[in-house]
C-alpha cells in the first residue's frame, strides 16, 4: 500500500487577510485529509508545526515514501497584494511522476475552485520541497491568502478540498476512491489456511501479508466486496466475505 510524506506549511508568519495563518489553515487541511487517507489505505507520515520546510525535507529523505505532498497557500508580490487568485501545482521538471501527479491535482481542483481557468501546473527548480525530495513531489499553492475571496474559500471548504486531494492521490496510485466509514472491528474467518491482505482490491494483487483464522482486524473502508483493513502494522485490502464484523 502507498505511503506518503504529508507536509502542511509551517509558515506561522504568513497571515490570512481574514485572520489566522498559512500554518494554521494548511494543518487544518491536513487534519481533514486524514479520514480519507485512512479509508483509502494510504499511509502517511506528517511533519509538525515546529518544523521547517528544510527539516521536513530532511525527515522525508531519511525514510522511504511513494510521494511527497506539500500544502501551502500563496501570496501576491509587491504591488499586487490582494489582487491575485488561483491555484498552482508545482513539480520538478525532470520528474515524470511529479508532473503526472501535478496534472491530476490541477484537473480535480478545477472541479471545485470558483475560477477553474486559474488552476495550473508549473515546473520549478527553486522550491526545495520538490527540488530536494528523493521522491515524486508536488507542492500545492492553494489560493492566495492575501486575497479575501480566496481566503474565505479555503476557510469554508477545507473538507471538500481534503476530499479532492485524496481523490487525486487515489487516481495517482491507481486505487478506487473509498468514502470514510465508522471504523469496525472484525475477525478473520477462514475454514483453513490464511486470508491474504492485498495491495489492491483484486484477487491477483500482490500480497502484503497473510492473516490467520481468528485474527483481529480494524476496518476503515469498504468497496465492492473488499475491506480496507489494518492488521497490526499492515494495511491493505481483504475480501469482505472472510471477515466477520
Amino acid at each position: 500500500m502507498p505511503i506518503i510524506y504529508l507536509s502542511p506549511s509551517t509558515q506561522e508568519n504568513n497571515f490570512y487577510v481574514t485572520g489566522g495563518t498559512e500554518e494554521y489553515y494548511m494543518n487544518r487541511l491536513a487534519d481533514a485529509m486524514v479520514p480519507y487517507l485512512v479509508s483509502n489505505g494510504i499511509q502517511y507520515v506528517r511533519n509538525s508545526p515546529d518544523m521547517s520546510a528544510a527539516s521536513s525535507i530532511r525527515q522525508a529523505n531519511a525514510g522511504w515514501y511513494d510521494f511527497y505532498l506539500a500544502l501551502h497557500s500563496n501570496a501576491a508580490g509587491e504591488g499586487n497584494y490582494g489582487n491575485v487568485r488561483g491555484i498552482i501545482a508545482f513539480y520538478y521538471p525532470s520528474s515524470l511522476n511529479g508532473k503526472r501527479a501535478a496534472e491530476i491535482f490541477a484537473e480535480n481542483l478545477r472541479q471545485i475552485y470558483p475560477l477553474p481557468d486559474r488552476v495550473r501546473t508549473q515546473a520549478t527548480t527553486t522550491l526545495g520541497e520538490v527540488s530536494r525530495s528523493r521522491f515524486p513531489a508536488v507542492l500545492l499553492e492553494i489560493g492566495y491568502h492575501d486575497n479575501y475571496e480566496d481566503a474565505v474559500w479555503i476557510e469554508n471548504n477545507l473538507t471538500q478540498i481534503a476530499q479532492n486531494l485524496v481523490l487525486s492521490l487515489t487516481e495517482y496510485f491507481g486505487l478506487p476512491f473509498i468514502w470514510p466509514m465508522d471504523p469496525l472491528d472484525g475477525t478473520v474467518r477462514v475454514g483453513s489456511g490464511t486470508l491474504n491482505l492485498r495491495a489492491r482490491p483484486e484477487r491477483g494483487a500482490s500480497i502484503v501479508t497473510s492473516m490467520p483464522n481468528g485474527a483481529a482486524v480494524r476496518i476503515y473502508g469498504q468497496w465492492q466486496g473488499w475491506y480496507v483493513v489494518h492488521y497490526g502494522e499492515y494495511v491493505g485490502y481483504a475480501a469482505a466475505e472472510f471477515i466477520q464484523v
